[in-house]
């Protein structure tokens, strides 16, 4: 009889902690119960799409201040040279964005996926 209580009192202690172990965990900010990669993939897509609209936001603005001094009769745009300078800016944005995505697809063989997943997280969050 002493046995079953102790044996009772021991399955009742161990189910309680394991119920506010999972109540604890799933509560809050989700992202807390995610790997370390996927939240090291999180933060480098969040990163990139943030720096992506300033620098769009930076490049509209100078164009429009280039737009108007040509438009006051300041100096003359060359449509060619805004053209080749925006397509290098593209090729160079293209080129770390694929080279940011191969780097956390290497991380490691098992965490890969978890990088890459938490890199395209970030773009659409960011």
């Amino acid at each position: 009889m002493n046995d079953e209580y102790a044996l009772d009192s021991y399955n009742t202690v161990n189910t309680a902690s394991t119920a506010n172990d999972v109540t604890q965990s799933s509560g809050g900010f989700p992202f807390l119960d995610m790997g370390t990669s996927f939240v090291i993939g999180l933060a480098i897509g969040y990163f990139l799409k943030k720096f992506f609209k300033i620098m769009l936001l930076l490049l509209g603005l100078g164009l429009v201040v280039l737009f108007v001094l040509e438009s006051k009769g300041v100096f003359h745009v060359d449509d060619q040279a805004i053209s080749n300078g925006v397509s290098s800016g593209v090729d160079g944005f293209k080129h770390l964005f694929a080279m940011l995505k191969d780097r956390l697809t290497h991380m490691e063989l098992t965490t890969g996926a978890g990088a890459v997943a938490g890199f395209f997280a970030g773009i659409k969050l960011g």
